[in-house]
């Protein structure tokens, strides 16, 4: 399969994208006299509840009507925005939490102070309808007038409410500027949990770039299902990514301390999909809430992981406890989510290469372990020299939308003068063991900065975690690696597992063209097998291959397939085994899939009760990883085919059992 039609495959998220590349310079940030008159959104931080609770019905009046929004601040000129407000008070966006204990009666009453007719949706699975998130309830309302909508509290989750304006650009984002909310019911009788916080993510596009989709969209050149992408030189603009109103390095930032068991609530009110990642630590997953979720895509019931895939309107409890000190962060692992534009770029950022958007700092006061403080005269010693390739250059979105010709970069390893180089647009899998200490020196010999974020790693000291001014503690912080400069990580893998290691300046970019690697611990003594198999999906191709080479399989053994997924777009990509002898380009539904068993994820051994046999098929999301073990019975072929939400085929690898 050739890199041009593999690319032509990716369908429905870049054709959005592409549909919003022509955004630039539409942001509404000179309003008429009459519209700087109007209320200015709050963020909100979602601690208190909305409306008036009284004898078991908690009335909550909400008006949705035009506001101004900065996302940044007083620095920067606000656009205009849709965005519900109680009465006597400020727009807020999300929209005032609805909270309420299962059995309570939920009252709406919304006001529409808009010039369209707006429809209000509730999920219906708030009183216990298990399709409630495909079928909600709704109530229209026409403009100047108020409408009522009653609910019951039934089932205990994390769900959005929202609403439209009937616009057509609505078919993609689900909702109207910021017109949308949390709605959480606690279970009956339980106990109110310390540290139980509500964190709503929101995608919202101004004026200017809601104009260009919505003709898009008329013109038929956009689909429902495409994400939204927004920032990078010369990319898009008027795309606001918040959690609870805010944007990176705006957000709020969390304080705690070593022991503190954190309960985040997060609730996707939105129409793209989030992969979250927690850098350092795993948490679990409580609850996870998203009716359209199947066997191949919900998380088990608490499942442990460092990043979870949040699909539009999902939400998800969860639990985690940081047991080491320093500076930690939460995040979109959709790296184009992050990215700046000329908007929300920082004045000391000219080449766009911060994180912006979708991400929370987190604080950890405490004292640190010994485990941290190892000798380092006993320390593995490795190189990682990360180099650009002037002769080779691979197709970069860059502006999103367009693909234009980008030096191809890699690490290369290196250890007591044996050097690994992949001469690929990939770097090599770094293999540690468990609990032995290792030093890295990052050496840069790229004429930009970099970085090394070690994925799913639970790093003793935040200092080496590798988020450029954000990781480590007080005022030394991790910085960029500069052009001929270096950088010691030192850290001891306290799990064996399946991990990676990828650049965290200038993400999308640097990642794509090949700064990102597999990196595998295994325990002491234990030796590299001819039947595990690495499987690293990034943009452009299989562990950097655009037409993967065969695969042996064994008949009679187990094969260890270890599943990564650091690619720009494909943020919904099934990986499948599968005994078909060929590989359709669309296929919705594969009745000749293999059995695997599932061993892991993003590194973390699942319990025995969860390694059943099942049918192999996974969805694996970017910043995600999977552990699979397969026995082929007999001599033959297999295909690992990698296909988008609509069967799309992405890529194939053949696979030959011996």
């Amino acid at each position: 399969m050739n890199p041009s039609s593999a690319r032509r495959r990716l369908g429905a998220s870049r054709r959005l994208c592409a549909a919003l590349a022509l955004l630039s310079g539409t942001l509404a940030v000179n309003p008429s006299p009459f519209r700087a008159a109007l209320p200015l959104v709050q963020p909100n931080r979602n601690v208190e509840r909305g409306g008036v609770l009284r004898e078991g019905v908690l009335t909550v009046s909400l008006e949705a009507k035009e506001s101004r929004f900065s996302i940044d601040g007083p620095s920067r000129p606000p656009t205009i925005v849709e965005a519900f407000s109680e009465p006597g008070k400020q727009p807020q966006m999300p929209g005032p939490l609805v909270r309420a204990t299962q059995g309570t009666e939920i009252r709406f009453s919304v006001r529409n102070s808009l010039s369209l007719p707006l429809t209000f949706f509730v999920p219906a699975s708030v009183h216990g309808d298990t399709d409630g998130m495909t079928a909600p309830d709704s109530l229209v309302v026409a403009p100047g007038a108020v409408g009522q909508l009653v609910t019951r509290a039934s089932s205990p989750g994390n769900y959005a409410y929202r609403a439209t304006t009937g616009i057509v650009a609505n078919r993609v984002t689900l909702l109207t500027g910021g017109l949308g909310g949390a709605l959480v019911v606690d279970t009956a009788g339980a106990l109110a949990q310390p540290n139980d916080r509500v964190f709503v993510i929101m995608t919202t596009p101004d004026s200017g770039a809601l104009g260009q989709l919505e003709r898009r969209v008329a013109m038929g050149r956009s689909r429902p299902e495409a994400p939204l992408a927004a920032g990078g030189p010369n990319g898009f603009q008027g795309i606001a990514f918040t959690i609870n109103g805010r944007a990176w390095p705006n957000t709020e930032r969390i304080r705690t301390s070593i022991g503190d068991s954190l309960h985040w609530r997060v609730i996707n009110v939105s129409a793209e999909s989030h992969p979250m990642h927690l850098h350092g630590f795993y948490y679990r997953v409580d609850a996870f809430d998203d009716p359209k979720a199947g066997q191949f895509s919900r998380p088990a019931p608490g499942q442990m992981v460092v990043t979870q895939l949040l699909p539009p309107l999902a939400a998800m409890s969860m639990t985690w406890s940081p047991d080491r000190p320093g500076n930690w962060v939460f995040h979109c692992h959709f790296a184009l989510h992050n990215m700046p534009d000329s908007m929300t770029v920082a004045a000391g950022d000219p080449h766009m290469r911060d994180m912006v958007g979708l991400m929370l700092g987190v604080t950890v006061a405490g004292r640190r372990s010994a485990r941290a403080s190892k000798d380092p005269d006993r320390s593995r010693h490795l190189r990682l020299v990360a180099t650009v390739d002037s002769l080779r250059t691979i197709p970069v979105l860059n502006p999103p939308g367009r693909y234009i010709p980008e030096p191809s970069m890699r690490f290369v390893l290196e250890e007591h003068g044996h050097m690994v180089d992949t001469k690929r647009p990939v770097s090599p899998e770094v293999d540690l063991t468990r609990g032995e200490p290792v030093s890295i020196m990052i050496v840069n010999h790229l004429p930009e900065p970099t970085s090394v974020h070690w994925h799913g790693v639970e790093i003793e000291d935040s200092y080496m975690d590798g988020a450029p001014g954000v990781s480590g503690e007080g005022t030394r912080l991790t910085p960029q690696i500069a052009p001929g400069d270096s950088f010691e990580a030192r850290f001891t893998p306290p799990r064996s597992g399946t991990f990676m290691y990828h650049a965290h300046v200038d993400e999308p970019r640097e990642e794509q063209a090949g700064l990102e690697g597999a990196l595998i611990v295994r325990d002491s003594g234990a030796s590299v097998s001819p039947d595990d198999h690495v499987f690293f999906f990034k943009g452009g191709g299989i562990n950097g291959e655009p037409n993967p080479d065969t695969v042996e399989f064994h008949a009679g053994r187990p094969a260890r397939l270890r599943f990564f997924n650091l690619a720009n777009w494909e943020v919904m990509t099934f990986f499948s085994l599968t005994s078909r002898p060929d590989s359709a380009l669309r296929l919705a539904n594969d009745t000749l899939l293999v059995r695997w068993r599932r061993l892991a994820k993003d590194g973390f051994d699942l319990p025995p009760a969860q390694q059943g046999a099942r049918a192999a098929r996974q969805l694996v999301s970017m910043g995600e990883t999977y552990d699979f073990e397969y026995t082929p019975i007999q001599q033959g072929t297999l295909r690992l085919e990698l296909r988008g939400p609509e069967g799309q085929l992405i890529f194939r690898v053949p696979i030959r059992v011996e």
